[in-house]
């Protein structure tokens, strides 16, 4: 067996699960954790012959594990080591170890919350923080607190108890540790063999990442010995460098292109993973899927994009879109480290040194941005809140309230809550709750063969992508009648596969009723209506493009397709890039309206609507019937209910602000000096006794100031007819209005003799008086007994202003002597003292003799 960096810490290792239930393993890529560690602890003591689970993050990382495993004992797959996977599983009466994908996990734990006869779990490649792996570790550490420590068990019963191991390339130790009560971190030695790092142009907007691949691969190809393993976002990505270097390389027919992601079938796949025969080259296009765990034999080469295609959840459409965006600083090394596994390597990075000093260091956890369905019905099932596990990273509550909100109109929660007999049968399928919602549904119809083959169409990639968009084409696949392309032979196989597995899990359920044409293609429509009710789709005009969605958003075809002579459609498969308004429709099917008469009856809702027509600015009553936001039908109301009336009258205020009333500036006036005054009380006692009158708060209140007076308004322009001035006075109780005019004067008297009006629209209040009328006064005028200055603008005789002040004496002392030469030579007929505290003020050129 060949030496590997992590057989040193292999004995610290030990030692640690020894003493402690927890451990966390940093290893950096190439050091052989994933081959050496489950096999190191298999005859430890404090395993007592319990099995091991191992967590992979993909399936392809899972059986290459468990394979290389078996190898190094010396056996087959299915014996010592094992792996479950979706639609595959290998293991044995005899197995110890089993190599598993998160999810699988998960539903384990569901069926067995204290995880019998296994003693260790090992959660590989940690760092990537799949929203699956968050879950089985919170229901892991979770159903090990209730069963296998404390409750009457665990340790002081003689079970063994169940220990937990974190491990990975680049972890946030730390932070992992203490989530695990302090565990402790052992760290291992570098990798295996060094990586030379080649460093690119800087990335620049908007540039297209496959000539930078291609240039790249040919110069690697033309400098480095070895297979060459390229790192590229997403199969159009590969599919697109493929193609340019076939043609590049068409003379060297040593070299051999193999794509490699999660959709290839496994002979593929396996022709990508394996040694390039005697004499031959590989090139490996892969996504990150050959990021970790998963050594390509022969690389010693990488070449990184640095570009990874990542799902993100959109809580405004309740859609998830996947986003091209730039890996962090743990991912780069990760996939550098592939290059240094076997010997000596090289990373050709498409980035310059300083743009990944400006990576994040590690990329945010999956469950901060991911669609939170699954993982809400799996608590539900659990029967915990989120805050009642320990999460590295809590589900948001926005997002975890949007998936409940989801869960409730597919029937898994009810208004309270709590899971349903239907939530319960969905959560036991392996599927997202919307395809098991349509599961469920379509065998309670008789319809069980073909809502088994439209959920495995879903749950694999577009097998006809660019084809057109209506899903029946895809069914023809299916059932053999349509011969798919070369590329999509494998997805066909395991849409099959998968559709043979929900008929399997389907096939002990009666269908309760059954509908009485079942090979009629209407129903096709009608399943996908189960698992996206918020997707049900009308055109907006007839034959055109664009459909309005029952969610509220826009969706459109990018092309002529033939399901748009249907006016109503549900969309399976829609997605825009970044900025763009409209969804574009990738897959949907047509459908009929008049199911929501029968079999979709659940997703109509009934209302009596009055509103405002903005045309023709008069109310109207209708009652209608409406999927989603989508308008069904409408008839009009013949009798209004004064109440609802009432009700609408104040929505439009509300929506269109209080400027629909009428207003004047005198009673925006009167509206600034109750503020002043409620303000003023506010700040020196902590409450008042002028009430909030503020726009804010007169909309929160229309129930109490304006409804009572609304009954003469049938058309928009009564509004105008309201006395607004009687409505306000009525919000001020006796003697308010008297000492409003008391404290808050609409005018002031000023030295001159003349009565100045004060602008309350401003903080503090503002009198604008000509310079000369203040003569002979010292002080600046106060209001509101005296608690509050106003701020003066002097204006000259042309009423511009001069000075700004709320220091009047001030201005006398310090300023008034530049400001008076200045009006002097500008106003000659007018009086100028050297001493204004003793002039006679004057609204005139010259004071009266």
């Amino acid at each position: 067996m060949n030496s590997l960096p992590i057989d040193a810490l292999l004995p610290a290792l030990r030692e640690a699960l020894l003493n402690r239930h927890e451990a966390v393993l940093e290893a950096p890529p190439g050091a052989g954790k994933t081959t050496r560690v489950p096999l190191a602890l298999l005859d430890q003591p404090w395993l007592a012959g319990q099995r091991i689970i191992m967590l992979e993050p993909r399936r392809l990382a899972a059986r290459a594990a468990a394979e290389r495993l078996a190898s190094e004992l010396g056996e087959k797959v299915g014996e010592t080591v094992g792996y479950r996977i979706r639609l595959d599983s290998k293991v044995g009466p005899n197995t110890r170890i089993e190599v598993v994908t998160e999810g699988i996990l998960a539903r384990r734990l569901q069926d067995d919350p204290a995880l019998e006869g296994v003693g260790l779990v090992i959660f590989d490649e940690f760092h990537e923080r799949s929203l699956d792996a968050d879950l089985a570790l919170a229901l892991c550490l979770n159903g090990r607190a209730l069963f296998r420590q404390g409750a009457g068990r665990g340790e002081d019963s003689g079970e063994p108890a169940l220990k937990v191991l974190l491990m990975s390339a680049t972890l946030e130790g730390e932070k992992l540790a203490a989530l695990l009560g302090d565990a402790p971190v052992l760290r291992s030695e570098g990798r295996m063999f060094a990586v030379d790092m080649r460093w690119g142009a800087p990335w620049q907007s908007g540039e297209w990442v496959e000539p930078k691949v291609v240039q790249a691969v040919l110069q690697a190809l033309a400098d480095e010995p070895g297979s060459l393993l390229v790192f590229l976002p997403g199969q159009a990505e590969i599919r697109r460098v493929n193609e340019q270097l076939a043609e590049a390389l068409s003379g060297r027919s040593e070299i051999r292109l193999c794509p490699l992601h999660g959709e290839l079938d496994l002979n593929a796949q396996r022709a990508a993973i394996e040694p390039a025969p005697a004499g031959m080259r590989k090139v490996v296009l892969a996504t990150n899927i050959a990021e970790t765990s998963l050594t390509i034999d022969g690389v010693r080469v990488v070449v990184d994009a640095g570009l990874a295609r990542v799902p993100r959840f959109d809580p405004g459409s309740g859609m998830t879109r996947l986003d091209t965006q730039r890996i962090a600083r743990a991912s780069a090394t990760q996939r550098a480290g592939r290059a240094g596994r076997l010997e000596p390597g090289v990373c050709y990075r498409l980035w310059s040194q300083a743009q990944h000093e400006q990576l994040a260091a590690y990329a945010a956890a999956e469950i901060l941005q991911a669609d939170l369905a699954g993982l809400a019905l799996q608590l539900a099932r659990w029967g915990v809140a989120p805050d009642e596990l320990a999460w590295l990273d809590p589900p948001p509550a926005a997002a975890y309230a949007q998936a409940q909100d989801l869960l409730t109109r597919l029937g898994a929660l009810d208004a309270r809550g709590v899971l349903t007999a239907h939530g319960q049968a969905m959560a036991e399928l392996p599927a997202h709750p919307r395809i098991a919602h349509l599961l469920l549904r379509g065998q309670a119809l008789g319809l069980g063969a073909l809502a088994c083959d439209l959920a495995a169409l879903l749950g694999e990639r577009d097998l006809l992508r660019g084809a057109g968009a209506d899903l029946h084409s895809r069914l023809t696949l299916l059932s053999g009648a349509g011969k798919a392309a070369r590329g999509a032979q494998g997805g066909v196989q395991r849409a099959r596969q998968l559709a043979r597995q929900f008929q399997g899990l389907l096939g002990r359920r009666a269908p309760v009723t059954p509908v009485a044409d079942p090979e009629h293609p209407r129903w096709l429509g009608a399943l996908l209506a189960f698992a996206y009710p918020d997707r049900v789709a009308q055109q907006r005009r007839a034959g055109g493009a664009e459909y309005r969605l029952a969610n509220g958003r826009a969706a459109m075809f990018g092309e002529v397709d033939g399901l748009m002579k249907h006016e109503w459609l549900v969309v399976a498969d829609l997605g825009s890039r970044q900025g763009q308004r409209e969804e574009r429709i990738y897959q949907a099917a047509e459908l009929e309206p008049q199911l929501f008469e029968s079999v979709l009856s659940e997703q109509v809702s009934e209302l009596q609507l009055l509103d405002w027509d903005e045309r023709e600015g008069v109310l109207r009553a209708e009652r209608q019937r409406k999927v989603g936001e989508l308008v069904l039908s409408r008839e009009p109301l013949a009798r209004l209910d004064e109440a609802q009336r009432s009700r609408a009258l104040l929505g439009l205020v509300r929506r269109k602000g209080l400027e629909l009333l009428p207003w004047t500036p005198e009673r925006r006036q009167w509206q600034a000096r109750v503020l002043l005054l409620r303000h003023l009380e506010l700040t020196e006692k902590g409450h008042s006794e002028w009430p909030d009158v503020s726009d804010a708060a007169l909309l929160a209140s229309l129930e109490e100031w304006l409804q009572p007076y609304l009954a003469p308004v049938t058309r928009l322009s009564h509004f105008a007819n309201l006395d607004l001035s009687s409505l306000l006075q009525n919000l001020l109780p006796w003697p308010l209005p008297q000492r409003l005019d008391e404290l808050a004067p609409r005018t002031l008297a000023v030295p001159s003799g003349s009565r100045i009006g004060l602008d309350y629209s401003e903080q503090p209040p503002v009198l604008a008086v000509r310079l000369q009328e203040l003569f002979g006064l010292a002080e600046t005028p106060r209001i509101a007994g005296g608690r509050q200055v106003v701020k003066l603008h002097l204006l000259s005789p042309a009423r511009r202003p001069v000075q700004v002040t709320q220091d009047l004496g001030n201005f006398w002392r310090s300023t008034y002597a530049e400001v008076k030469k200045d009006l002097k030579g500008r106003y000659p007929k007018h009086y100028w003292p050297d001493d204004p505290l003793i002039a006679e003020p004057t609204a005139r050129a010259k004071p009266r003799k």
